[in-house]
């Protein structure tokens, strides 16, 4: 395999905790051929990693390079591939790639992004976001300045500064939800999934107001349902709508203007519905953007730019 070989395909491998998806990726930015399984680094162990990975790139023996983000590059994953200090850019990024070998397979692993906020002097990290973001970035669908939100079990609000990252923000909403429903007190009050309507909106309300800490507030919910002000198949969508405005709340400390202009939102398109309805009632206004084809497009632009880093 050889970086410098401009009309061979690339292998880029998006290869977090529990999942595991590789694709085959043409010069020109098609998608040739993909592989999806769950078979994330949590669950396997090196010899298993390496199994899995020599027979994905056995597959496309005509692949120029290998790269690989998310988790397979942190301390729980085949080799720490550390964190590249914001501003990011592909340019910044290929010149801190983490070059390794899995097996017989040279891997250029893609470093996470570390930053250092201006508005609260606090550090924060991603890993695997930032290959995404450089694709959507790459292939337009962002604006060079400005706010992006990507909800999920770790939300990430990113600022962007002429087309690079500047700074983020990550919220454990998400994770927080999943495990207070899946288990414990609080799960005795959930009935069903976390909806729009009249519930989350309340919930958001309380949530975003600034009043009782977070922790007063999740318990509320267990309150309202055993004295009859919340119907338990209400619960999850109070829960989760107490949560979002809570993060909500967040943003608009560390970015007061967010709301004030068209939020762009990247995510699954469930949890990116519930964020944009929580962004409308609140009085601003998003729009979800397909990312279907980001992680290639940052592949392909890390690959780019490796090409012309010393």
């Amino acid at each position: 395999m050889s970086m410098h070989d401009n009309d061979a395909p690339i292998i880029g491998i998006n290869w977090g905790s529990s999942n595991f998806r590789a694709f085959l990726i043409a010069a020109d930015g098609r998608m040739l051929d993909s592989v999806e399984q769950p078979r994330g680094i949590a669950g396997l162990d090196r010899m298993q990693m390496q199994a899995l990975l020599e027979q994905t790139v056995a597959a496309w023996p005509d692949a120029a390079a290998v790269y690989a983000c998310g988790m397979v590059g942190s301390n729980i994953g085949w080799s720490d591939a550390g964190y590249a200090d914001c501003p990011a850019t592909p340019q910044r990024l290929a010149a801190q790639l983490h070059h390794t070998r899995i097996g017989q397979v040279p891997v250029a692993i893609v470093p996470g992004l570390a930053c250092q906020r201006a508005q609260d002097d606090a550090p924060d990290i991603m890993r695997g976001e930032e290959t995404e973001l450089l694709g959507l970035l790459a292939g337009g669908a962002l604006p060079l300045d400005g706010l992006v939100a990507l909800p999920g079990t770790h939300s990430k609000w990113v600022q962007l500064q002429g087309g690079a990252v500047v700074s983020f923000l990550t919220a454990m909403s998400g994770e927080i939800f999943d495990r207070l429903t899946a288990a414990g007190l609080l799960a005795s009050v959930v009935d069903g999934p976390a909806v729009e309507g009249a519930a989350f909106f309340d919930g958001l309300q309380h949530g975003h107001a600034g009043g009782l800490g977070l922790g007063s507030l999740l318990f509320g919910a267990r309150a309202r349902v055993i004295r009859g002000q919340l119907p338990r198949p209400d619960g999850a969508s109070w829960l989760r709508g107490v949560l979002i405005g809570a993060e909500l709340a967040d943003v608009r400390r560390l970015w007061p203007a967010a709301l004030q202009v068209p939020l762009p939102m990247v995510g699954a398109a469930p949890v990116c519905a519930l964020y944009a309805a929580a962004v409308h009632a609140l009085g601003g206004s998003a729009r979800t953007l397909l990312s279907h084809d980001a992680v290639t497009r940052g592949f392909l632009a890390l690959h780019r730019a490796a090409q012309v880093t010393p």
